[in-house]
């Protein structure tokens, strides 16, 4: 009985606090790329071995730079993060999960709003790419920030500073 008792904690790895070895992509058109998507990415890195941040060609939304540039805007914030990685992407977000490798996909949750839209997509996931969806609730303070306000602010000749890393 003892042996039997030892050989089943064997074959689980000890808890490290994280998800171990996982990977995970955090999705978005990122136009631009904010501090609440920034907030989101630290607050996810300890719970992965590596995140990659995959910059979204969305036909359905109107993006004001060029993927290259913003792919580019946001590798240099994490230049000095060797666990971030910055992708651009232009199928769908379940065939890249697979292509990287990734068993997650991490979203950021503003409001109520937000919670009901990210659990319709967290089931399409996990049905037809078997991914699992980790919600990470926006900090107080940074619920109302959103691309497309920080855009509409830039649009009118806004200082923006304050809502970018």
């Amino acid at each position: 009985m003892t042996n039997e008792i030892s050989n089943k904690t064997d074959q689980h790895p000890p808890h490290t606090g994280g998800l171990g070895e996982a990977l995970a992509v955090f999705t978005g058109t990122f136009d631009p790329f904010t501090i609440g998507h920034d907030s989101i990415v630290r607050r996810a890195l300890p719970l992965f071995e590596k995140l990659i941040i995959a910059v979204a060609v969305s036909k359905l939304k109107n993006t004001e730079e060029e993927i290259a540039q913003r792919v580019a805007d946001i590798q240099r914030i994490y230049k000095d993060e060797p666990r971030v990685e910055v992708i651009s992407y232009s199928d769908l977000t379940i065939d890249m999960a697979r292509r990287v490798g990734a068993k997650f996909i991490v979203r950021g949750v503003r409001s109520v709003k937000d919670y009901e839209y990210e659990r319709e997509q967290a089931e399409f996931n996990r049905k037809f790419g078997d991914l699992e969806t980790i919600l990470l609730f926006a900090e107080p303070g940074l619920e109302s920030v959103s691309s497309s306000l920080v855009r509409e602010l830039k649009f009118f000749g806004r200082d923006i500073t304050e809502f970018l890393p």
